[in-house]
This record gives structure tokens, C-alpha cells and sequence, in this order.
């Protein structure tokens, strides 16, 4: 029957053909003849729903879409050996083929069937965000057409999916708000535990349908927690953003939404500005006109999914792990001299963060940093770079106000980024072009802790034999950093989280390593980011962490137990189980990261941020205690269980940052009061 049915698409193909006339046809019926104006108005208990000519006209070829997927399900579901199987096989290749060559001339239709006769309405770009409503984060999907920006909500139906509309704005009346009117309303922050918390649910639930489909490659249970998983994943879309991106209309009245990225912000922005060039004058649409409008946002959606990974197919690469060094060189085809610095961003679980930003250079069209960052990557696909021109003015928040002069993005690139060579490449945006290198180092190359041939140095030597040769406590590499940070880098916003220029991180890590008498005079001239990055790094190349191998299990163990007083003893006891030099330097360490902590409000590093950085640094263990996958060919998806290792990892420090006191035996508390080193 499916394949008799659409051996008559010919019937259609001269339908379609004939469109054209038939729209011009049906136009004059209405004018001449009240009552067929009539028949294209459809009533409803509720409201009225006005189906243009066209859109009437257009239900015969909407039929075959509909009955095509019909036919896609019933493929799926028909064994391959049953005698329906070849037929159905006909029937959905003539119902595509029929499809495709009609699709060019439907996309225009469909643009423009929501509008009066001479007017021109198209979709430039639609995506769901996340819009501030009293103080709460509702799923929106934004619709930007060539004359007003339309905000609704998804509804799903049995019937399929439907819109309601919230609010909308012609674009010749669309203002974004100035610094002083959007001070008043603050961004609710969602706490930074809340939001890994949700992460380490959404590995646990990818790590059990990793099981499940190895053991029976679908099922019930495979379809639950696929539905858990949309759910993790929604939840974390909608608390994750906290940028404001704030529009109103003439009016005054203004709507906020929260995006992840100035780049994707600034995107919207400039698509806006750029049409409203062309819109002069402002207009209000009837409730039919807007329902009919809402209505065909369904047919017009490019971005049919929120999202979320769950949304692509279920083996497809989920992006890079490791560490990417990426090498700002310089940039060219500035029309005016600025004082110029470039942003590095990259995505992770599905929205972008800051990464690492370049000291500014002053007066200058031809700017040359040549500064190197090491980037930590969590499945990242896509880098993407910003030039800001610096300004004096800063908000209260923190909030950066510099002006964006150019942004681009360039796909992070499995293949081409495996070698162990560097990538040379060029980032082309507004006629600016910025000069990078790019070299990738997978994770399980990146994780490993390398012991150094050289002992007479402090990095990759034991901290033990450092104290001991030093007869000092705490390793005085340890102590100098720290200093120097809280002389000047208390206030510094992201510190130890955005990236130190590499080559300043491997020349103190040099200076270090020779005992250079010069080394605190160096410190002074260096960006502090640059000094943060050597401490981070003395601790990720030790040969054995902080916290010990033949501790790490133990740890790992008693930070997932329930009773709190049962945990308490447990960690305690762990933790003055450690060798002294250990101990010591972690108690210093961890007085010193508290002190960054008070200071969240200007540097914006909170307890949980500070546990992220520093966690997997002092606690991952070596190599051979390690249960990384050694394939370095294979992307290493966030199912596999170093993420969960990594969650725990956090939690072990965030759980010592958090207690107010560690009571330490006396004979450590007296090293550690008395002792002249310290």
C-alpha cells in the first residue's frame, strides 16, 4: 500500500509546480468573494488561527514529510528478512528523492508564508537560551527574524512539538541596556558545587549506559537512563550560563538572558545591529498574526534539539582530553594604534569557559605577544579567540566592559592536533588577523608524573629529599610562590584558574631549578599568573603527589562515606598519616588557598574553584597506580571513569578547605610554630 501510495507523488510534483499559480489564484478568490476569505480562517474554542492561503496550499507536501518519517519508523522496527522489508525500502527512497528535488523551492515558501503580501519576514537565526525570569531560569528558544526578535517556550505535545510565544520586540525597537541600568539587577550565581555535582551524576549515568550497551546493546534500562541523562544534562544547560546578555525594547522594558561566552553575547549583538540598519519603523502584530507567527516557528527551527550530547549520536567523538598549548604570535589589519589583548576560550560539557588571556599591548597596530598558554581541554571541540581593546572604566561586579574589537573560532581537530608538532594557523575576523601555534598532548601522555633525571633540582625530585637538602619544612619553592602571590595576586580575577604565559612558567621553573639567587627579583617583574602556573606545576610533576600513591585509594574511599563524623575521623586520621615534609606543605598550602578564597568576591576563586584546580594536582597518582587507558589514538570520552576520579579528587581538598580547623598532633604543631624555616 505505503509503496502504490507513493508512486503517485507525481500527482504532488504537479502541485507543487503549479504553487506559483495557485497562491495568485487563491488572492483574487478572496478579494472577489468575501465568504472563500472566510474558508481560510479556522476557529477555535480558544483563539482564532488565521492559515494563510499559502500555508493551506502547503498541507499536501507537509503530508509526504510527515509520512516519510512514518516510514523511517516502520523501516526500523520491520526485520530485515520479511518480505515488507524491500518494499518499504522502494517506498522511502521515491518519498526522499521526491522530497529533495522540491526542497530548494519549499525553504523561500517557507520563509516567507507568515506574511502579509510584499513583505519579506525570514529566520536569521534561532537557539535555545536561557532567560532570567524573577530570578528564575526558564528554557527559551529565541527566534530572530529580519524584522523583530520573538522569545518562546517549547511545548511538547503528543500531536508533536508547538510554541507559546513570551514576549517579542520589532527590531527597530530593540535597545541593549547601558552599564547603569543593568547594574540594578544582579545575575543569581549558582553555586560552583551544585554545578559539579550535576557532572558527576551525568558521568555515573554515561559510565552505566556504557555498561548496559556492552552487555545488551539496548532495552528498558538503556532507555531510562538515556531519560535521566536528558534530564542531568537539561538541568546543567540551565544553571551553567551566568553572563548577562540584557535587550529592551523603547519602551524600557527588558528581558535577560544568561549565555556561557562574550563571544556568543557579542555574536547576538552584532546580527541585531547589523539588521536594524534595515528596519526604520516600529509595528505591533494582532494576536492572530503573532499566533500565526509562533505557530510556523516549527516548520522555520534550524536548531531542532537543546544541546545536549544525548542529542548526538551516541558514539560520535565527544571531543579532545589533555592539554593544548596554544601560542599567541601577533596580529595584523588593525586601522588604528589600541592597547590590544586576546581571550582564549574553549568548550566544555556544552558551554564555553575563559581560559587564558594575553598581557595588553600598548599602542600598538601590530601587536606581538608571542605568549604561550597550556589549556586543560574536557572534551573540547572548538577554540575560540577574542581581541579586546582595554578600557579604564570596570563594572562593580567584575564584569568586563573592555570593547571587542574582533572574535573567531577555529574546530579543534583530532587528527591534524595527534603529532607532536606544532600546528601553525591564522584566526581571520573583521579584516584582524591573529598568528597561532597549537600542539595538543593527550591525556594519558599529559597525566603522567615523570620523574627527573636531574635531582639536584626541585622539580620531579621527591619533596622529601627537597626539604631535606633545603632543611627547610616546606620546599622553598613552595613558600616563595605563595608570597609572592599574596603580595600582589590576592585580587587577581582567575587566579590559578586562567593560564600563565608558558614560556615565563618554564624560565622560573629553570631559575628554580638551578637555585638562581636572582629568582625573587624575577618573580617581581613576571605577571602573576605566570607565578601561579610554576606552583601548579612544581606539585603536578612531583614524582609521587602530595597526598601519596599508597594513601590515594584510602582517601578516595573515605571522602564517599555518609556519616559525617565517620568521614571526619577518616580524613583526619588519612591526612596526618602523611610523611612531614607532605603535611606541612599541604597545611601551608591550604592556609594560603583559603586567604585566595577570602577574596572571592574581587577574584572571583571560590573554595570549589580553588578544589578544581588544585585537586587532581595534588591527589592524582603515578603512572602505575593510574587506571587511565593507555591508547593514546583514542579520545577518552567523559563515560570512562577518569572523570569520576577527577570528581573525587575535588572533593578530597574541597572537603580540607572547608573544615574551619585541622587539629594537628603537638609534635607537628610545635615543627611547624617554632620552626625558623616556616
Amino acid at each position: 500500500l505505503h509503496k502504490k501510495t507513493y508512486y503517485q507523488l507525481g500527482v504532488y510534483r504537479a502541485f507543487v509546480d503549479n504553487y506559483k499559480v495557485a497562491v495568485e489564484t487563491a488572492e483574487k478568490c478572496c478579494q472577489a468573494n468575501s465568504q472563500f476569505a472566510e474558508i481560510s480562517e479556522v476557529s477555535s474554542k480558544v483563539t482564532y488561527i488565521i492559515l494563510a492561503k499559502q500555508a493551506l496550499l502547503y498541507k499536501p507536501v507537509d503530508r509526504v514529510t510527515r509520512s516519510t518519517l512514518v516510514l523511517h519508523d516502520l523501516l526500523k522496527h520491520t526485520p530485515s528478512s520479511h518480505p515488507d522489508h524491500p518494499l518499504l525500502q522502494d517506498a522511502l527512497r521515491i518519498s526522499q528523492n521526491f522530497l529533495s528535488s522540491i526542497n530548494e523551492e519549499i525553504t523561500p515558501r517557507r520563509q516567507s508564508m507568515t506574511v502579509k503580501k510584499g513583505e519579506n519576514r525570514q529566520l536569521l537565526r534561532d537557539q535555545f537560551m536561557v532567560e532570567l525570569v524573577e530570578g528564575s531560569r526558564k528554557l527559551r528558544h529565541v527566534f530572530l527574524f529580519t524584522d523583530l526578535l520573538l522569545c518562546a517556550k517549547l511545548k511538547k505535545q503528543t500531536g508533536g512539538q508547538q510554541y507559546d510565544c513570551k514576549w517579542y520586540i520589532p527590531l527597530a525597537d530593540v535597545t541593549f541596556q547601558t552599564i547603569d541600568e543593568s547594574e540594578s539587577s544582579p545575575v543569581p550565581q549558582i553555586p560552583e558545587e551544585e554545578i559539579d555535582a550535576m557532572k558527576v551524576k551525568i558521568s555515573q549515568i554515561k559510565n552505566e549506559m556504557q555498561r548496559e550497551k556492552r552487555v545488551c546493546k539496548g532495552g528498558k534500562v538503556l532507555d531510562r537512563l538515556r531519560k535521566k541523562l536528558c534530564e542531568q544534562e537539561s538541568l546543567l544547560l540551565l544553571i551553567s550560563p551566568c553572563m548577562a546578555f540584557r535587550v529592551s525594547n523603547r519602551n524600557g522594558k527588558g528581558y535577560t538572558f544568561l549565555i556561557s561566552s562574550d563571544y556568543e553575547r557579542e555574536e547576538w549583538r552584532e546580527i541585531i545591529r547589523e539588521q536594524q540598519k534595515k528596519c526604520f519603523k516600529s509595528f505591533s502584530l494582532t494576536s492572530l498574526e503573532l499566533q500565526m507567527l509562533t505557530n510556523s516557528c516549527v516548520k522555520l527551527q534550524t536548531v531542532h534539539n537543546v544541546p545536549l550530547t544525548i542529542n548526538k549520536e551516541y558514539d560520535e567523538s565527544t571531543g579532545l582530553y589533555g592539554f593544548l598549548n596554544v601560542i599567541v604570535h601577533s596580529a595584523t589589519g588593525l586601522k588604528q594604534s589600541l592597547n590590544l589583548y586576546c581571550t582564549l576560550e574553549v568548550d566544555t560539557f556544552g558551554y564555553f569557559v575563559n581560559k587564558a588571556k594575553t598581557r595588553v599591548y600598548r599602542d600598538a597596530t601590530e601587536p606581538n605577544w608571542n605568549e604561550e598558554f597550556e589549556i586543560e581541554l574536557e572534551g573540547s571541540q572548538t577554540l575560540r579567540l577574542l581581541c579586546y581593546s582595554k578600557v579604564r572604566q570596570c563594572r562593580d561586579d567584575g564584569e568586563n566592559m573592555d570593547r571587542i574589537m574582533a572574535k573567531g573560532q577555529i574546530q579543534l581537530d583530532p587528527q591534524s592536533l595527534q603529532g607532536k608538532d606544532w600546528q601553525r594557523t591564522v584566526i581571520s575576523m573583521n579584516g584582524i588577523e591573529v598568528k597561532l601555534s597549537m600542539r595538543f598532548t593527550s591525556r594519558e601522555f599529559s597525566l603522567k608524573r615523570m620523574p627527573s633525571r636531574k635531582q639536584s633540582g626541585v622539580f620531579g625530585v621527591k619533596i622529601g629529599a627537597v626539604t631535606k637538602r633545603e632543611h627547610s619544612k616546606v620546599p622553598l619553592i613552595v613558600r616563595q610562590c605563595v608570597e609572592e602571590i599574596e603580595r600582589r595576586g590576592l585580587e587577581e580575577v582567575g587566579i590559578y584558574r586562567v593560564s600563565g604565559v608558558a614560556t615565563d612558567i618554564q624560565a622560573l621553573k629553570a631559575a628554580f631549578d638551578a637555585n638562581n639567587k636572582d629568582i625573587s627579583v624575577m618573580m617581581s617583574e613576571m605577571d602573576v599568573n605566570a607565578i601561579a602556573g610554576t606552583l601548579k606545576l612544581y606539585f603536578r610533576e612531583l614524582p609521587e603527589p602530595l597526598f601519596t600513591d599508597e594513601l590515594y585509594a584510602n582517601f578516595t574511599e573515605g571522602i564517599a562515606l555518609s556519616d559525617s563524623v565517620a568521614k571526619e575521623s577518616c580524613m583526619l586520621n588519612l591526612l596526618l598519616s602523611l610523611p612531614e615534609p607532605n603535611l606541612l606543605t599541604f597545611l601551608f598550602l591550604l592556609d594560603h588557598l583559603k586567604r585566595v578564597a577570602e577574596n572571592e568576591s574581587v577574584n572571583k576563586m571560590s573554595f570549589h574553584n580553588l578544589a578544581t584546580v588544585f585537586g587532581p594536582t595534588l591527589l592524582r597518582p603515578s603512572e602505575k597506580d593510574s587506571k587511565i587507558p593507555s591508547n593514546p589514538t583514542q579520545p577518552i570520552s567523559m563515560s570512562d571513569s577518569w572523570s569520576l576520579e577527577v570528581m573525587s579528587q575535588v572533593q578530597v581538598l574541597l572537603y580540607f578547605l572547608q573544615l574551619e580547623a585541622i587539629p594537628t598532633p603537638d609534635s607537628k604543631r610545635q615543627s611547624m610554630l617554632f620552626s625558623t624555616e616556616v
